[in-house]
């Protein structure tokens, strides 16, 4: 049996020093957002306040001067993250271009390219979805049907994506898609990069939730030209692309600190009358959390090692998304108030919006049968 570990994150003062800095921004610029407008976490969405990041030098972080990143370390970024997350900051528009889009692109793009989004994504005005979804595939993204025919000059394309986070507000869009034949599997698909706003032939329609929210949208493709300057990296690489960013989106701490306004809320519930049921609970949860948190941090120091940790980070996401899951359904057993997301009381509509959300955090980012069956491969066991 093979194994995997998790090797201590370097010493950064320049992260801690940098934690104050965050905490005064946040205190300032959150002051009158409500518990409940927190507890959306990283999918709240405010472009002043994506603005108010770029300026600070707070989206990528990591990326060279030249790209408009400020060069520093992979540890330093994730102290900005998890002070946003923990917060219940509104990063939802800059987040997936922050995270994995403009890595890509700073990776695999061309020059071109990379000067001509890079520093708009860190000035927090470019915002990026994913591509990745489509209808009857489930999680095996490589099974794609949506086609990117060759022809003179780029790329026609045709097919259909659903679930896709944030199009609706999103200038550009990754789309992986296939470019060569079927039985290639994971040598004939590629990455493209999409002006979703200057694209004939690009449709987006909104899916909206059963809590009445439009996060996701079905984006159809009907005979759309993507320019030959539109391919990410090398034609046919797509699933090398794919599975090495699988370490970026994975292993955050937004895949464990999506339901923490609830336990925040819950501490202060539970001061008012304290019980050991209480103490217990929180502090078995308060344990997950920092456990998850020294997972999640090596994993970014892998990353900023230059490692691919995607096993690694596999196993980060599959964990969080129990201990977020588990998160609301402790605090209904802890606390007599019935979840209702028009409350005034802070508690009640914390954890109304956190339940109706927390299903999806074992589906987004892969679910969790595909999570351990990469773990079990991972550890020899398949």
């Amino acid at each position: 049996m093979s194994a995997f570990t998790f090797p201590a994150p370097p010493p950064s003062p320049e992260a801690e020093a940098l934690r104050a800095e965050v905490r005064d921004f946040l205190r300032t610029q959150l002051a009158d957002r409500k518990p409940v407008e927190r507890a959306e976490s990283w999918t709240g969405m405010d472009e002043d306040f994506s603005r108010a990041m770029g300026a600070k030098g707070w989206i990528g972080m990591t990326w060279p001067k030249k790209y408009g990143g400020q060069e520093r370390t992979a540890l330093e970024r994730y102290v900005v993250l998890e002070e946003m997350l923990a917060a219940g900051a509104p990063v939802a528009l800059h987040w997936i271009a922050d995270r994995q889009s403009g890595p890509l692109i700073l990776r695999v793009g061309t020059e071109e390219q990379r000067l001509a989004l890079l520093p708009r994504i860190a000035a927090g005005e470019a915002y990026f979805c994913i591509g990745m979804s489509e209808p009857n595939i489930g999680s095996d993204l490589a099974s794609v049907q949506t086609k990117a025919a060759k022809v003179q000059g780029g790329y026609v394309v045709n097919g259909t994506k659903v679930w896709t986070s944030f199009a609706h507000r999103s200038q550009y869009m990754i789309l992986f898609c296939r470019t060569g034949s079927s039985e290639q599997r994971h040598g004939g698909v590629s990455q493209m990069l999409v002006d979703l706003r200057n694209t004939p032939g690009v449709t987006v329609r909104p899916i909206v939730a059963m809590t009445g929210e439009h996060h996701f949208n079905e984006v159809v493709f009907q005979d759309a030209f993507l320019p030959d300057t539109a391919l990410l990296g090398p034609e046919g690489d797509g699933w090398n692309q794919v599975t090495s960013e699988l370490a970026f989106e994975r292993s955050g701490p937004e895949r464990f600190l999506s339901s923490f306004q609830v336990l925040v809320e819950l501490a202060r519930v539970l001061a008012a009358n304290p019980s050991d049921a209480g103490a217990v609970a929180l502090g078995r949860l308060a344990s997950h959390i920092i456990v998850l948190r020294r997972l999640s941090r090596s994993v970014a120091g892998m990353l900023q090692n230059g490692a691919n940790p995607a096993l690694q980070a596999a196993l980060v996401k599959d964990l969080g998304a129990l201990v977020e899951q588990e998160i609301p359904e402790i605090a209904r057993q802890l606390v007599d108030a019935e979840p209702d997301a028009k409350s005034t009381r802070d508690f009640s509509a914390v954890l109304a919006h956190t339940m109706m959300h927390a299903p999806s955090f074992s589906l987004r980012g892969g679910t969790r049968e595909i999570l351990r069956g990469i773990i079990a491969r991972g550890l020899g066991l398949r």
